[in-house]
């Protein structure tokens, strides 16, 4: 069930979050929303709480090095894909 939710954002976080919503084809609300979804996630990991049905069904279908850094691998990936 969706929830209306009102929040109070600085307006040129808005106009980026926008461009961004925009150039990915999806809404600002959804942005929003796979936002709180990973960061509720990131929480929960920590915690030591499980994985959705969805990640625990995808465990094991990549193999990565040993040394493979998730978050920088991110970081680097967006930086890319953002910087103009």
């Amino acid at each position: 069930m969706k929830t209306k939710l009102t929040l109070s954002v600085e307006k040129d976080v808005i106009m980026k979050a926008k461009a961004i919503s925009s150039h990915s084809g999806i809404s600002l609300s959804e942005l929003i929303e796979n936002f709180f979804r990973q960061l509720t996630l990131n929480e929960n990991r920590r915690h030591g709480k499980q994985e959705s049905e969805l990640v625990r069904s995808l465990k094991g279908s990549v193999r990565v090095p040993e040394d493979f850094n998730y978050d920088s691998e991110l970081s680097e990936g967006l930086m890319k894909k953002y910087r103009k």
